[in-house]
This record gives C-alpha cells, sequence and structure tokens, in this order.
C-alpha cells in the first residue's frame, strides 16, 4: 500500500455543480473539503482537473471550486466516467502521475465509473472519503464499500494534506497550516 506523494499524484474533482450540489447529502463538507484540496494542490503544484457534466443541465461548477480551482484544467463531459470520455484519459496519463486524488459527487454514478476506468488505466486511485457523495448516504455508503472491494484506496482530506505534505517543520507546512486547521 502506497503513501499519496504529491510529485505522484494529481487531483480530479468530478461535477460539483450548481443545479447538482443543493441535493447532495452533506453537500457543505463535500465542497468545502474540495477545496481545501484544490487549494493545498495549487499551493504544492499537483496538477488538479475538475469535470462538469453535461454544463447545459447541471450548470457549471460551484463558484467555490472555480475559485479555489484557479490553476486547474476544466473539461465537460458527457460520460457518467471521467476515462470514457473522449480525450480525459489522455490528458491526464500526459500528467505523468500514477495516483488520483477522486473527490466529487455523485459518489455512486460519475464518482465510482471515474475511480473504476481509472482504476482499469492502471492508475493508482484515492476516494476522498470526506469529499464525496450522492443524494443519498446509502448510495454514497454503497460507492464507498464497492470501490474498497476493488482496489481503490479510501482516504480522507486530512490525510491526502499531510500525505502530500510529509513533514512538519517545514515552509510548506507553514504554508498549508490554515487548511489543516
Amino acid at each position: 500500500m502506497s503513501l499519496i506523494r504529491r510529485d505522484h499524484s494529481l487531483l480530479l474533482v468530478v461535477d460539483l455543480q450548481e443545479k447538482l450540489a443543493p441535493a447532495i447529502h452533506e453537500a457543505d463538507a463535500v465542497v468545502a473539503n474540495s477545496v481545501r484540496l484544490l487549494e493545498g494542490a495549487r499551493l504544492l503544484e499537483v496538477p488538479a482537473f475538475v469535470s462538469e457534466q453535461y454544463v447545459r443541465g447541471l450548470g457549471p461548477s460551484l463558484p467555490a471550486i472555480r475559485t479555489a480551482a484557479v490553476n486547474a484544467r476544466f473539461f465537460e463531459k458527457t460520460h457518467f466516467s471521467c476515462a470514457a470520455e473522449p480525450g480525459v484519459l489522455p490528458l491526464l496519463q500526459a500528467a505523468a502521475r500514477p495516483q488520483v486524488i477522486l473527490t466529487g459527487t455523485e459518489a455512486h454514478v460519475c464518482v465510482l465509473q471515474t475511480a473504476l476506468g481509472l482504476h482499469a488505466a492502471e492508475f493508482e486511485v484515492f476516494l476522498v472519503a470526506d469529499a464525496a457523495s450522492s443524494r443519498t448516504p446509502e448510495n454514497r455508503h454503497a460507492a464507498i464499500e464497492r470501490l474498497r472491494a476493488a482496489g481503490v484506496r479510501i482516504v480522507t482530506t486530512e490525510m491526502v494534506l499531510f500525505e502530500w505534505l510529509h513533514e512538519a517543520a517545514t515552509d510548506t507546512f507553514r504554508t498549508l497550516l490554515p487548511l489543516i486547521k
């Protein structure tokens, strides 16, 4: 089992969009933790990507995500899985990072299918459980259990941030401390 390394990972935020978010169980926590990870990725120079499912129907990413994702690459999709959307898998592979940190909605649909597709493409996938959800807690729980059984690593926001940091007595740690407190 691997530690998450900032020089080996990328962040993928899936479909945290205006019209979907109000229906998501614990959406505020999912968005807040995804924002923390986007800000951490920016400060630590971890490549970040943000998907948007059918923008015409679900609207763009939430303003908090757009603000935090200033250095992220956005892409629209119509497939549920980011890995199935034409051009996305090569885009992620071009980052030359074997680990994918995954957040977003809905956990049992787009996040699950993305995780399984990326896992099949030989990425090491880490689902951030406190930054992923569905409309119901039952669907979220089922997605996490299925992904765990499939070999996807289940982590939390703080696990990711601390593993990216690796040590405490650094300027980098002090810079990211507000994201941890």
